[in-house]
């Protein structure tokens, strides 16, 4: 504890139930559940006549075997082929849940390992992928009416899970480093801090982020950033929601700290992935791939567009110059030079916001093919400028990362 105490002095005693929606609040512990749970810490000499599970004995499938790229080969047994294929408990295989709990106290070193269950400790369930777990963590915490903060803009995944919850959200502006305190100090400045407890208040319960690498705009929070929307939770009593899929895909060691690594409360909700980072050196391929299309971007769209060098993830975030909206620039010229970008416009709360930016995803083409898409890109938009159709009238009151 004393390696975080520096940085964040004392624990907030969290009533978690004040954050639950009335269906999360109503669920009772599964007395199944439980029995499964005993089942799992007994040994192998134990006759289950309780669970209705699946006998492996029936499963077509006996053993497997993976060719790796460098040739070597991972065979997956009978035994393991068993457990992989049956039901296990809620949370994930006890084994992978376990491997993985290790893996976040290595890498993330949590405050909260050694807490009491009720005081906030560490615990871990695996997901299908990150946008289920961020799924289950929306829809045990939103009722409809709640003020949900997020980072402004925002990854489009989590929108399409919140806005059908009924909840306001709130946008958070952002600049190149993430998330601006100060902005976040701001918006939360109708709340009072002695009375965001009260259930009147009906201040936020949430703050939802991408930190590292973001979607869409491709920045990393610093860790002043960080220890400031920190306390700035703690002052206002809410949880943060830490998106992180692309922690490992950092371009600089060592790793930025983690939200979850500075969380003395137990208010962090963390959310990983796996099918980003699954293979050895990922990170410095994708580092080159940044350069990539740094270089693209200096020699096509220099005096067209304004981008800033990401330092973590898979995405450059680019404002195009002269263009209030890029809507009809990418699904219309674009598209027709057989080259497709995200239009700003799908990571922003007001659909309706004119929005400058396009993201550009760097993680699969080719350096070649990343090369020939910037080209044709510039192309487009000076095709668009001097068509007349978005000329002139550029605001920076239009500008949707404000």
């Amino acid at each position: 504890m004393s390696d975080h105490a520096d940085a964040q002095p004392g624990i907030a005693d969290i009533n978690y139930s004040r954050f639950l929606n009335s269906v999360s609040a109503a669920r009772q512990q599964s007395t199944m559940k439980s029995l499964g749970l005993l089942i799992s810490k007994s040994p192998p000499s134990l006759i289950n006549l309780c669970g209705g599970v699946p006998n492996s004995s029936t499963y077509p499938f006996k053993k497997a075997s993976i060719t790796m790229h460098d040739g070597s080969i991972i065979e997956i047994e009978e035994h393991l082929m068993k457990i992989a294929l049956n039901y296990s408990l809620s949370q994930g295989v006890p084994d992978l849940v376990s491997w993985l709990k290790d893996l976040q106290i290595r890498v993330h070193n949590p405050p909260t390992v050694n807490y009491s269950p009720e005081k906030g400790q560490m615990e871990l369930c695996i997901t299908n992928g990150c946008l289920e777990g961020l799924s289950k963590v929306f829809e045990m915490l939103v009722s409809p009416g709640d003020n949900i903060l997020v980072s402004d803009p925002v990854f489009e995944g989590a929108l399409r899970v919140l806005k059908p919850l009924g909840c306001n959200i709130i946008g958070v502006p952002s600049d190149n480093q993430g998330i601006i305190p100060r902005a976040l100090k701001e918006v939360l400045s109708k709340w009072r801090p002695e009375d965001v407890r009260k259930p009147e208040s009906r201040s936020p319960k949430f703050l939802y982020t991408v930190p590292t690498g973001g979607n869409p705009i491709g920045m990393t929070l610093s860790t002043e950033r960080k220890k400031a929307i920190y306390q700035i939770a703690r002052e206002y009593d809410f949880l943060i929601v830490e998106d992180d899929p692309y922690f490992y895909l950092q371009f600089t060691k060592p790793l930025a700290p983690s939200f979850l690594s500075m969380d003395v409360d137990g208010r962090v909700l963390r959310a990983d992935s796996m099918s980003k980072v699954i293979s050895p050196g990922v990170a410095e391929f994708y580092r080159l791939q940044r350069d990539a299309i740094l270089l693209s971007a200096d020699r096509w769209l220099t005096g067209l567009a304004e981008w800033q060098c990401p330092h973590a993830g898979m995405f450059l975030w680019i404002k195009i110059k002269n263009i209030k909206d890029t809507e009809n620039l990418i699904l219309e010229k674009a598209l027709k030079k057989e080259v497709i970008f995200a239009p700003g416009n799908c990571y922003t709360i007001d659909k309706s916001k004119p929005c400058p930016y396009v993201r550009a995803a760097f993680s699969s083409c080719s350096p070649e093919q990343i090369d020939q898409g910037i080209q044709r890109l510039a192309m487009a938009i000076r095709e668009e400028i001097t068509s007349g159709e978005e000329i002139n009238g550029f605001t920076e009151e239009n500008d949707c990362s404000q």
